[in-house]
């Protein structure tokens, strides 16, 4: 593994980046995969090294996370969830579509005065009218009407899953928008009203 094919990095920076990960076992092999790559733009190297989470979560790739790790995890990563201050979850849903179909941000051709997009649409199904997106995550049409609207259990959780999908599955493949500071606060209330505010195409 000391010349990765462009696909393996590819799907091991995915992993690296959002929590769940597979990586070489050996020390040696690790240390080769780590040197096959070169930092550009605003893509640093940092970006390879694993949280505590992530490397607990590397350790049970293959084989299931003993229940009580898994209640500690998550319990940790709820606590570290910051609400919003003012107590207002919801945006403007029309500006969280947007950012649902933005994919830019955090690339190596990007720059740091680009705005992230959450690029939502990669994972999941969110607007019956998208006819193109992703199927690794659940679909989303309709996420606040099936769940009986914007309940306050059903938006702090919601909440808490985009701030840190590590806090309700400990080892998501879904983003930390908050944690990670992909997301602001204001962009994290604007994807909320997609997808939960009645008025949204996403309820319809």
């Amino acid at each position: 593994m000391s010349n990765p094919s462009i696909l393996s990095k590819a799907g091991v920076l995915l992993a690296l980046s959002t929590g769940l990960t597979c990586l070489p076992a050996s020390a040696d092999d690790l240390a080769n995969f780590k040197a096959s790559f070169a930092e550009k733009g605003i893509a640093k190297l940092d970006r390879l090294e694993q949280s505590e989470l992530q490397k607990i979560c590397s350790t049970y790739a293959t084989k299931p996370l003993p229940a009580k790790v898994r209640a500690k995890l998550e319990k940790a990563e709820m606590a570290a969830v910051k609400h919003p201050a003012d107590g207002n979850y919801l945006g403007d849903w029309r500006e969280g579509e947007k950012i649902a179909q933005n994919g830019r941000g955090l690339q190596f051709s990007d720059d740091a005065k680009t705005v992230n997009g959450g690029n939502c649409y990669a994972c999941h199904q969110i607007t019956k009218s998208e006819i193109a997106y992703g199927n690794i995550g659940p679909s989303l049409a309709e996420y606040g009407k099936l769940r009986g609207g914007p309940t306050e259990a059903i938006v702090r959780y919601t909440w808490s899953k985009l701030y840190s999908s590590h806090a309700v599955n400990a080892c998501s493949v879904m983003p930390r928008y908050g944690a990670a500071g992909i997301l602001s606060e204001q962009q994290m209330k604007d994807v909320m009203a997609l997808l939960l505010d009645p008025q949204s195409p996403v309820n319809q």
